[in-house]
C-alpha cells in the first residue's frame, strides 16, 4: 500500500478551506471597496440627489412648454400669446410701442 506524502495530506485537508476563505475576501473586499460597495454609497445617494433635481426642474420646463403648446393650440389660441409670438418672430411693431434697445454684452 502507497502512503500519501505529509504535503498532500496537507493540502487536501487545507486546500479547499483557504479556498474558500480566499473566495469569501474577495467578494468582501468587493462588497466594501468595489464600485458598488458599501463605500461608493455616499458617492450614489449624492447622484441621486443631484439627478432628482435636476428631473425637477425639467418636469417643471416641460410643464411650461405644454402649457404654451396648448395656448397655441389652433382650435383655441390664445390670441395675445399669437400676437406677441408674432410680432417676435416677424420683428415687428406697433406705432405707439416705445422699443428701448438693449445692449447684450
Amino acid at each position: 500500500m502507497a502512503r500519501n506524502s505529509p504535503l498532500k495530506t496537507i493540502l487536501r485537508s487545507a486546500g479547499p478551506p483557504a479556498l474558500a476563505l480566499t473566495a469569501m475576501g474577495f467578494f468582501s473586499y468587493h462588497a466594501v471597496m468595489g464600485p458598488n460597495g458599501i463605500l461608493a454609497l455616499k458617492d450614489v445617494k449624492h447622484e441621486v440627489a443631484a439627478r432628482s433635481v435636476e428631473l425637477a426642474a425639467l418636469e417643471k420646463h416641460r410643464a411650461e412648454a405644454l402649457n404654451h403648446v396648448k395656448l397655441l393650440d389652433p382650435k383655441g389660441a390664445d390670441p395675445d400669446l399669437v400676437d406677441e409670438q408674432m410680432r417676435k418672430q416677424l420683428n415687428v411693431a406697433r406705432p405707439d410701442e416705445i422699443i428701448v434697445p438693449l445692449d447684450h454684452k
